[in-house]
């Protein structure tokens, strides 16, 4: 028996330039796919956050899209969640986990 999609691990992967009006979906997938995305993004630094609920509204994004309004406020509250990580981070004496 196969596991449902919304049962496996899934990544999604978001990208927000400067010029853009809302972060775009870059990558997603579930099993072998998610696992790659995750793997990408820590080997070039980048935080990698969990929250299925979210995922699973993302994964409803096409690739090369930006995200739709009704998601601005999840998405930007973790971008700001992640940028004072970043931020604390970078305080001497602190350690980045």
């Amino acid at each position: 028996m196969t596991a449902r999609p919304d049962e496996r691990q899934g990544a999604v992967a978001l990208s927000h330039a400067d010029t853009s009006k809302a972060p775009v979906v870059v990558a997603k997938g579930y099993g072998a796919v998610a696992e790659s995305i995750m793997r990408e993004a820590k080997a070039h630094g980048l935080y990698v956050h969990e929250s299925p609920d979210l995922v699973r509204l993302l994964m409803q994004v096409n690739l090369d899209q930006q995200i739709p309004p009704q998601l601005y406020l999840a998405v930007a509250e973790m971008m700001a969640w992640i940028h004072r990580l970043e931020s604390d981070s970078d305080l001497p004496g602190s350690r980045a986990a």
